[in-house]
């Protein structure tokens, strides 16, 4: 899984971004993705899926601290 950063999440629109730690890269998420309610600045896990607008986090959880 890739490890990245919460940059904003809006549970009204329902949608947010994340930013991959190790490359910089930003993917949007859709609140249908989460695995688990996240918020901004939260260190998540995630999957990417390549879909026709680009690509997307999936499978996103807040990483396991222990």
């Amino acid at each position: 899984m890739t490890e990245g950063t919460v940059k904003f999440f809006n549970l009204k629109s329902h949608f947010g971004f994340i930013i991959d730690a190790e490359t910089g890269k930003e993917y949007y998420v859709h609140e249908k993705d989460l695995l688990e309610t996240v918020k901004e600045g939260d260190v998540v896990q995630f999957e990417t899926k390549l879909l026709k607008r680009g690509t997307v986090a999936i499978k996103v959880k807040k990483k396991d601290n222990t």
